[in-house]
């Protein structure tokens, strides 16, 4: 095989079985990326220097596509069920062989990573695909850190253009993301969506770290210029990575942190933020990176003679992306950690617009809404949607976490009463009405509601408790009208507001029913009336 690039002393990839390929480009900086990427017709240029890429079918991760390998050291541990499903070992390694077949006849593109930025709890990580924009995206989400004694502890094969025979392989379709904990190896085929790469890793150290007496948690964090620190958990759509990039604050990360005896950590080198209808007033940091080189757009309309931007424009998808390095954003935490948190802020866009704007959550409620995960989703953003549909996403990262549930809300729990954590739950949807009547929650609202936790100011101030939700909600917000802090009344009909509060009420229940076996009672108490 030729080889190009900065391999230095670090293991080949003879490791893996991989013994033949046209050529091996190993740990290529961004520029060198950014050229192989053009050349092979991979990407375009932007006006601004991003990088432009299609992921053509996959806009979006394939979860269904997902699955783990089920052997004697980690079969007992996982949560198995739709979200970890088993799949046979022997299935794996035949798969894994075609695999090394196929990268025979192709360039391949190595990057030697880490996950972690703890260095007490920190995993190398060898990424090797196809693709160099692929190894652009590794390169730029993890943490890029030049040694000469590196080895992997989990390798990432990841080959959009081999497709998976189902009858064959044993696989739901030609899409596979499939990770073996025992080989410490991740088979990644049929996708050209570059979040697997990194959800995979996730994944990994959701199973790891846990073992290891620290909480990974699927969040943003901020410091403040007191050293306060907070951390944001949400789903999709929630506000987490815009709310998180305060000006005002230090972003240690945008998705995916440690809690460990010391604080938290940053598991990543670089942000993957939405980018669809982004407003460079709302949110100037992130929209600035839309216009540096180094950046990754995945699916952002351009216009092709001039290659200018359109961020509005969601004909190819909603999930529009931007990958940068955390250095492209003024004001971060660069060692990646801080200490433990004051503020842990769970955020939802309630689009029944039923739960208040903000209110105060007992240690035991925190624990309820962290296993629930609540969010929705809203006509026009998924296809088949056409009214408000309730989404709980266990620890607000179902799709990522290998344990039982009550093993990551126990440590959270913990936490929270060692180190005396004041816990939000931050509505950033609808008030006044559910979506399509009432009005969404103006940005600045929100932001004046994280400030007044923050600041300890809203801790301050009296509150009231919500007679469906049991929520504690305070009865003023500094700049925020007192009137929009009561979510009954704000709408027109009270009593409307009653049956669709209890709707939603009935819906959390229903969800947490899996849940009650493996929780504490005070736990199962924090669940809201339904009637």
């Amino acid at each position: 095989m030729q080889e190009f690039g900065r391999r230095g002393n670090h293991p080949g990839l003879d490791q893996q079985g991989i013994t033949k390929a046209r050529a091996v480009y190993w740990n290529l900086t961004a520029p060198e990326l950014y050229e192989e990427a053009i050349c092979r017709r991979e990407a375009v240029i932007s006006q601004h220097g991003a990088l432009i890429v299609d992921t053509g079918e996959h806009t979006g991760r394939s979860a269904k596509d997902k699955a783990i390998v089920r052997e004697p050291s980690s079969e007992e541990r996982i949560w198995w069920g739709d979200v970890n499903r088993p799949f046979p070992q022997d299935r794996f390694n035949a798969l894994r062989e075609r695999m090394i077949q196929y990268m025979g006849q192709r360039d391949l593109f190595v990057q030697d990573l880490f996950a972690g930025a703890d260095p007490r709890y920190q995993i190398s990580v060898r990424v090797i695909t196809e693709l160099a924009w692929h190894s652009l995206f590794a390169r730029t989400l993890f943490i890029n850190r030049r040694t000469d004694d590196f080895s992997p502890e989990f390798t990432v094969i990841n080959l959009p253009g081999f497709r998976a025979e189902p009858e064959r392989d044993g696989t739901r379709s030609s899409t596979f993301i499939l990770l073996d904990f025992s080989q410490r190896l991740v088979l990644i085929g049929g996708t050209s969506y570059a979040g697997e790469t990194k959800k995979s890793i996730f994944t990994v150290l959701n199973y790891l770290l846990p073992l290891r007496g620290v909480l990974s948690m699927h969040c943003s964090a901020n410091v403040g210029a007191r050293g306060d620190v907070s951390v944001f958990f949400g789903l999709s759509g929630t506000g987490k990575t815009t709310l998180s990039a305060d000006p005002q604050r230090r972003l240690v990360g945008d998705d995916e942190h440690g809690w460990s005896d010391r604080g938290i950590f940053n598991f990543e080198g670089g942000c993957y933020a939405k980018v669809i209808r982004l407003n460079p007033e709302a949110e100037p940091d992130i929209y600035r990176t839309t216009r540096m080189f180094g950046t990754i757009l995945e699916n952002v309309a351009y216009d092709r003679d001039t290659r200018a931007l359109d961020l509005d424009d969601a004909s190819k998808t909603e999930n529009t992306r931007a990958a940068y390095p955390l250095t492209s954003l003024p004001n971060i935490v660069p060692e990646g950690m801080a200490g433990h948190p004051n503020n842990i802020i769970m955020l939802t866009a309630d689009a029944f617009g039923v739960l208040p704007p903000v209110a105060r959550l007992t240690p035991e409620q925190a624990m309820y809404h962290f296993i629930s995960g609540y969010t929705a989703k809203i006509a026009g953003t998924e296809k088949g949607v056409t009214e408000p549909q309730a989404t709980f996403s266990t620890c607000f990262g179902a799709p990522f976490m290998v344990l039982e549930p009550g093993v990551y809300a126990e440590m959270l729990g913990e936490r929270i009463a060692r180190h005396g954590s004041a816990c939000w739950l931050v509505n950033t949807g609808w008030i006044g009405g559910p979506y399509g009547e009432g009005e969404r929650i103006k940005i600045a609202y929100t932001r004046a509601m994280i400030r007044a936790i923050q600041s300890g100011a809203l801790a301050k101030i009296e509150t009231r408790p919500d007679p469906i939700f049991g929520l504690h909600v305070p009865v003023a917000c500094p700049d925020v009208p007192a009137e929009l802090l009561s979510p009954r009344h704000a709408w027109r009909d009270p009593q409307a507001y009653d049956r669709k509060a209890r709707e939603l009420a009935r819906r959390f229940s229903e969800n947490f029913e899996r849940y009650l076996s493996g929780v504490p009672s005070a736990v199962r108490a924090a669940a809201p009336m339904a009637d």
